[in-house]
């Protein structure tokens, strides 16, 4: 092996690399966040935990992303230690299937069918039509089935490139000295386990293995404790991302480890128990692409078929590890903000997806906060003014952490539907903020009058009884259309802001009259005209918020050209809207 050989598997191997990394990232912007929402939701039995553990990672083709994802839900609280243990296992098996995938490029046959089944005989094709994809067709979706083609097509070459590289390493002595050492257990163990802690991808690792089969030099003998080693390897990554994360995430990681350093030390203790009785005679054989396969799966399979019953014993051995209770987080800390953690950028569709979960929960907030507030003038209760407070906090919290969150997800490359949504939010949140803000002055409005036993007028007050109701409907149908994304519905919110306006101005009007006639009084009148204008900003950021919703997807976000274009057009439908609600809510 020469100078020129080395170069070509450094090659190979950095392309193999890269081909994995370009085709995972294809099938993670694919999926959109979907697999791991499912993830999320469906884990209710172990069982159901390893069968969407092993499907999520077939289709993501990393188990290390998707125990990263695991570590990631039990940080956030949104999925118990419990159901991540299922999921972990099932990313165990699920990571096999990239060895298979692998292991065609041994096919070796005269028939033209069959030879079409390996990858150097169809990959140029796939190369084709992911180049095309991506160079000559518009839709963003193509572009990423393209990525995915081609990353596999690189892949492939590369895996080509390296073990035509590797074949004359053959006939080199010394690499066969080597491969000697490692027929030790504990010495192949312990370099599988390093080389997957290094390039932090058990597929990966598996797939060189398998490159260097075709020197006919790696025997099973060699093969086998190394492919244990690759399976104790691949915990790091889950390891690293639990630094600094809360207690239960650790156990999830941790959960992990043991899993695989258990199976891995029964299977071999009782694969070379029996050994030393049988003596094995294929572990002398020659290993090819196909055998490392059968071996990764068998062991995967087999150690979550014996361990599966003992998932319980797993959890408590984790809890044993990381000792203690997470320590429960304050009331003004809403748990929906355990949803934006950092280690789901690494998968930027799922973390906008999170982004979503988190707003709808701020916009449900500020619209119970306004309820609550005006809740007050029709019943006053100190607990209600405390719970206006507390909630105004809140969206103050979820506005400063979403919006940084925000910023980080932008930062990475989105799909256009997902930079659309991540406008929106931004958009909308700073509204629903200041909604929040205008709550509580209204809250505290009624709260002052409480102490100082200010009222108003029988007439100001049915006035304002009506203007409340009018309140209540935008900002119901505000919050119910940014959660729905409900365009129809938010359209239905400008045509009340206008009618809002008009209430404004009339309350406005008569009770300026009451108070020339003495109907009111000076005190009460400083109240009044305060909670005029709190609840007629509350109904500009309404119209704010479902502007933005409909304009979400076209990227342009001018509520009032908006609001205008729609009085210019002469808009039917606007016109009726508002002549209804010009009837139902008459001062």
């Amino acid at each position: 092996m020469d100078i020129f050989n080395l170069l070509s598997m450094i090659g190979g191997l950095a392309m193999f690399l890269y081909g994995m990394q370009t085709m995972g990232d294809g099938l993670a912007k694919t999926a959109g966040g979907k697999l791991e929402r499912i993830l999320e939701k469906l884990t209710s039995t172990p069982i159901k935990g390893v069968l969407l553990g092993a499907a999520v990672t077939a289709v993501i083709q990393s188990s290390s992303a998707t125990t990263v994802m695991v570590v990631g839900f039990v940080n956030s609280g949104i999925m118990k230690l419990s159901q991540a243990v299922g999921i972990i296992m099932g990313a165990n098996v699920g990571t096999t299937v990239t060895s298979w995938i692998l292991s065609l490029s041994g096919i070796e046959s005269s028939n033209v069918w069959i030879r079409m089944l390996k990858p150097t005989s169809f990959c140029p094709i796939l190369a084709l039509i992911g180049i095309i994809f991506l160079m000559f067709l518009k839709d963003e979706k193509k572009h990423d089935i393209g990525l995915i083609l081609l990353g596999f097509s690189v892949l492939m070459f590369g895996m080509d490139t390296m073990s035509a590289a590797v074949k004359p390493l053959a006939d080199v002595p010394e690499f066969t000295g080597i491969l000697t050492m490692f027929s030790n257990p504990l010495l192949g163990m312990l370099a599988g386990m390093i080389l997957t802690a290094v390039i932090q991808s058990s597929s990966a690792s598996v797939g060189i293995l398998q490159a260097l089969c075709v020197t006919g030099s790696v025997s099973y003998g060699v093969a086998i404790p190394i492919i244990m080693g690759q399976n104790i390897g691949t915990c790091i990554t889950a390891l690293i991302s639990s630094v600094g994360a809360k207690k239960n995430a650790k156990r999830a990681a941790f959960v992990h480890l043991y899993f695989n350093v258990i199976g891995t030390a029964l299977f071999m203790v009782i694969f070379y128990t029996i050994n030393a009785f049988v003596h094995f005679p294929f572990l002398n054989t020659a290993a090819n692409g196909a055998g490392i396969a059968v071996v990764h799966s068998v062991f995967n399979v087999a150690a979550t078929f014996v361990l599966l019953p003992f998932a319980k014993g797993l959890e408590r051995l984790a809890t044993l590890t990381v000792r203690g209770d997470d320590e429960e987080e304050g009331e003004e800390m809403p748990k929906e903000l355990g949803l934006l953690d950092e280690r789901f950028l690494e998968k930027p569709a799922f973390a906008v997806a999170q982004c979503v979960t988190v707003a709808n929960r701020m916009a449900e907030l500020t619209g119970e906060a306004l309820q609550l507030s005006l809740d007050l003038f029709t019943k006053y209760d100190e607990k209600t003014a405390k719970r206006v407070s507390l909630l105004e906090k809140q969206v103050d919290c979820f506005e400063d952490k979403l919006g940084t969150y925000l910023v980080k997800v932008s930062s990475k490359q989105l799909s256009q539907e997902d930079s659309q949504t991540v406008t929106g939010i931004l958009h909308c949140m700073g509204n629903f903020e200041r909604i929040s803000d205008h709550a509580l002055n209204i809250s505290q409005t009624a709260v002052k009058m409480q102490k100082k036993e200010v009222g108003f007028s029988e007439k100001g007050m049915d006035e304002l009884n009506i203007y409340i109701k009018a309140l209540r409907d935008i900002v119901d149908k505000t919050v119910r259309a940014f959660v729905a994304d409900d365009n129809e519905l938010a359209g239905k919110v400008e045509p009340l802001e206008q009618v809002i306006d008009e209430i404004n101005s009339k309350a406005k009007k008569h009770h300026i009259k009451r108070l020339q006639k003495g109907k009111c009084t000076l005190d009460g009148s400083v109240y009044y005209e305060d909670l005029l204008t709190n609840l007629e900003r509350v109904a500009d950021h309404c119209s704010n918020v479902a502007i933005g919703v409909i304009q979400a997807k076209e990227d342009t976000y001018d509520a009032h050209d908006f609001a205008n274009s729609l009085k210019r057009a002469g808009d039917n439908e606007f016109t009726r809207l508002f002549s209804n609600y010009e009837e139902k809510y008459h001062l």
